[in-house]
Parts: C-alpha cells; structure tokens; sequence
C-alpha cells in the first residue's frame, strides 16, 4: 500500500517544484488523467484495507483507466462534443465511493480498537 501513496507524494513534490506548464489545449486530457490516477488510487487503498489487494489488477487498472478517459476525450474533441465530462462524472463519482468506503472501514477499525 505504501508505494502508490510514495508515489503521489512524489508526484506532487515534483509538481510543485518544476516550472513545467500544460498548454491549454491539452487541459482535458490531464484533468481526465489526473482524476483517472486518484481513482485507481483510492481504490487499492480501498482493495488493501478489504485485504483484496491485487498489484496486477492496480497497475493494469491504472493504465486502463487512463486510456480509455484519454481516448475519450480526444474522440469528444473530434466529435465536436464534450465527452471528457461523462470520464470526469464517472471517476468522480467512483472516487467519492472509494473515499467513503475507506472511511467507513477507517471508522469500523478505530472503533473496534
């Protein structure tokens, strides 16, 4: 579990510490991909604590995620149609679950202590 939170918190500390911009035309993709990656995140944290954990469904699932919204988003923009909204919905919603089921073991764990 530790080596997916070590590398968001590398990936952030990198983030914040380079001068690097997107340009503007590309904002899509990395919002989709960014909430892509906090999604399969939150879910092997959720997958660790229900002791369900599997490296290979985590790392295929990473990437998957991220391309399917990727390619999402560009067949929307060659459509002409915003299509990148229905990845945003979907992870958002997948991410709120995820946290709230984290939460609720959190809480059921802490309490039984």
């Amino acid at each position: 579990m530790w080596l997916p939170v070590l590398g968001l918190i590398i990936g952030i500390a990198l983030g914040l510490l380079s001068n690097f911009s997107i340009p503007d035309e590309y904002s899509n993709y990395l919002s989709i991909a960014v909430l892509a990656a906090l999604d399969t995140l939150f879910g092997g944290i959720r997958a660790h604590l229900q002791n369900i954990y599997d490296e290979k469904v985590f790392v295929s699932g990473f990437f998957f995620n991220i391309a399917l919204a990727a390619s999402l988003a560009f067949l929307g923009v060659h459509l002409g149609v915003d299509l990148y909204l229905a990845a945003v919905f979907a992870f958002g919603v997948r991410l709120f679950q995820n946290i709230a089921v984290i939460r609720r073991i959190l809480i059921t764990k802490w309490s039984s202590k």
